[in-house]
């Protein structure tokens, strides 16, 4: 059976013989290359493209094609060699970017056909070189290990992050694309080779700093999704790619405009008075851009997010260039005889350490001032976050009424990096959910999933789904949204039982394959009807027993219960259920799920992926770095959920006005 793998995952390579498959979508330009273990490429002679496809061990492609498929004798590649990459690059006079063409798919296999392990590169937007797969070494063994990650600046900058010094990088890319040029490098094609292979710079002297983190992009309005990259687009503003609960990029992008509206914005916070000299400005809740309260605050988290990921990278970038730098000044002391032999070397290298420790000292110190920064405006942002925002343990939720208008967005958990564990910057999604939700409450999603009790751990992701629906519901209007839930052993009852006691459930859950299909099919027809309608223009004209109110399906420990008919079903309101007002939120263990083969990979494909405990599956937009998830859940002995549930069925009473 093949396995389906996401972002950073891996997988044990049993076979010495094996063979890569590529299926693109488009005509790229495949190539190999060989890093030791840290992952460097020694020169030239470690990346196989078509002008010079044969490596020890590695046969690549030699056209450009659509399709790809690599040779592959790991025991022949060199001792020296622990990781085997597999490198996909567009080629000069195609497609600008791979966010543009369809997503790639590259399968390892044994000679004989059958597949071992697969990856889907989703999340890639404006790369036009990027690190599909790669097998590496571990304690003597071979793993294979979904990569995906891509490089703007094209080739070269691929072959400089892989230790090539720039000129030597940008050459060997020029040489490589050259190859896939048509006629084998017209003028016209080796005209875009200095933009495809990366705009390199001369290398930076020793004592230069390294450069600062690159400037996002401005935020460009988009419709509202928690990812870009999957099929659908990735936090902060998705990538990191959500292959099946992979890293997967956030999504803060910022909210629809009114470009018709002639409603005046709401006044501004006042500011906050100037800056002394040599301090730093002090914060407002509510300091961006926006239509209202709720919008600049959510734009402000976002702009926090930002931040946050560019002070880090400058940081990781800051510590890598000192690394580099003393490791090069080590190897000239190693080679320089006079220092082996006198008592110079010692010296030299005491010297090289101290240069890197000051360097990192000064980055941190820089970090740390940042840090120091965005963790004064949360504290002022935090409190002032409404009921949507908010965590469960906010104040706010004690005074919170059901709103007359939908949010802007809602928060499921928070978000931090490991330099600074304890700044905590708030998961934002954006509503209507246009992916449904996957809660993964199996053990193998993480180190923490891992170490924790299975009943526990399948508590706790109901606990979260119940907790999701509970604030999607209060955040709403009271009549705005129609619960379902499956849950077809009934395991999940006690988990359930606050939503069951408000009575704020459709009806109750269904338990038993007959219910479970009843369920289904209702929600089925509902899409199809409302679709038939709008296709029509005539909205209106459904029929008086279709609930118009939006819909959301809580599906609890999948698949049990589900048929191969139930499985289509749900499949099909994932793919079309969100653009007519259905919506999915999957308790389940996608490892169980995987008696069904390929069939169920696009439904994760197409779920946003969360986790009841800590893990850093998410990705930013900008770096890629890996952020922390951590659920946002009642506090232990609060009421405040079920006060939450009590104010929706106040709200839904017949006859309240």
């Amino acid at each position: 059976m093949t396995a389906e793998l996401v972002r950073g995952q891996n997988h044990p390579v049993s076979r010495s013989r094996v063979e890569i498959r590529v299926s693109a979508g488009t005509a790229v330009l495949a190539l190999a290359s060989l890093a030791d273990e840290q992952g460097r490429y020694s020169g030239p002679e470690a990346l196989a493209h078509p002008g010079a496809p044969a490596l020890p061990g590695v046969r690549s492609p030699e056209a450009l094609a659509e399709r790809h498929t690599y040779a592959v004798d790991l025991d022949a590649v060199p001792a020296g060699v622990h990781k085997v990459g597999v490198v996909l690059v567009l080629p000069p006079g195609g497609p600008v970017r791979f966010g543009a063409v369809p997503v790639s798919y590259v399968a390892l296999a044994d000679p004989d056909g059958a597949e071992i392990a697969g990856y889907t590169l989703t999340g890639l937007d404006a790369e036009t070189a990027v690190v599909a797969m790669e097998l590496y070494r571990r304690q003597g063994a071979w793993k294979v290990r979904a990569v995906g990650q891509g490089y703007a600046e094209g080739l070269g900058a691929l072959l400089a992050d892989g230790g090539l010094p720039a000129p030597e990088a940008a050459a060997l890319a020029a040489a490589a694309l050259r190859t896939a040029s048509p006629g084998g490098g017209s003028e016209a094609a080796l005209a875009t080779v200095p933009t495809l292979a990366g705009d390199l710079r001369a290398p930076r002297t020793p004592d230069e700093p390294p450069a600062a983190a690159p400037e996002p992009p401005d935020p460009i309005p988009l419709p509202a999704a928690p990812y870009t990259g999957t099929p659908g687009p990735a936090p902060g503003g998705d990538t990191a790619p959500p292959a099946a609960g992979g890293p997967s990029t956030l999504n803060y992008v910022h909210p629809r405009r009114r470009p018709t509206s002639t409603e005046p914005p709401e006044p501004a916070p006042r500011a906050a008075p100037p800056a002394q000299p040599g301090r730093a400005p002090v914060p407002v809740a509510g300091d961006a851009a926006g239509w209202s309260m709720e919008e600049r605050l959510y734009n402000q988290v976002w702009g926090m997010f930002e931040d946050l990921a560019r002070a880090v990278a400058a940081y990781r970038s800051a510590v890598e260039f000192a690394d580099a730098r003393m490791d090069r000044e080590l190897d000239e002391v190693l080679s320089d005889p006079r220092h082996r032999l006198g008592g110079s070397g010692n010296a030299a290298r005491d010297t090289a350490r101290a240069r890197r420790d000051e360097l990192v000292a000064r980055a941190r110190a820089v970090l740390d001032r940042d840090l120091v920064q965005l963790a004064a405006e949360r504290e002022v942002v935090e409190p002032a976050l409404p009921a949507a925002y908010a965590r469960w343990d906010n104040p706010v939720w004690h005074g919170h009424r059901i709103p007359e208008e939908n949010p802007l967005a809602l928060r499921l958990g928070d978000l931090h990096l490991p330099e600074r564990p304890d700044l905590r910057i708030p998961m934002l999604v954006r509503v209507p959910l246009e992916r449904g939700l996957w809660i993964d409450n199996g053990r193998t999603g993480s180190e923490a999933a891992m170490a924790m009790d299975t009943d526990r751990l399948r508590r706790a992701a109901m606990d979260m789904a119940v907790a999701c629906a509970a604030r999607l519901l209060a955040a709403h209007p009271g009549d705005r949204f129609s619960v379902h839930v499956i849950d077809a052993a009934g395991a999940g009852a006690a988990a359930l039982a606050p939503l069951v006691r408000a009575g704020v459930l459709a009806g109750p859950p269904a338990a038993g394959a007959a219910a479970v299909t009843a369920t289904l099919a209702a929600l089925t027809r509902r899409v199809d009807l409302v679709q038939m309608a709008l296709r029509a223009g005539a909205p209106e004209d459904l029929p008086p027993d279709v609930d118009t109110a939006e819909q959301l399906l809580i599906v609890h420990d999948f698949p049990h219960g589900f048929d191969d008919r139930a499985v289509t079903r749900l499949r099909y309101l994932a793919d079309e259920g969100p653009a007519v007002g259905v919506h999915l939120l999957m308790v389940a263990d996608r490892d169980e799920a995987s008696a069904y083969g390929p069939l169920l990979d696009p439904l994760w494909r197409s779920l946003m992926r969360l986790s009841p405990v800590p893990d850093n599956h998410l990705a930013d937009p900008w770096v890629h770095h890996a952020w922390t998830f951590e659920p946002d859940l009642p506090p232990p002995g609060s009421r405040v959920l079920d006060q939450a549930l009590e104010l929706i069925a106040e709200a839904r009473r017949p006859g309240r006005p």
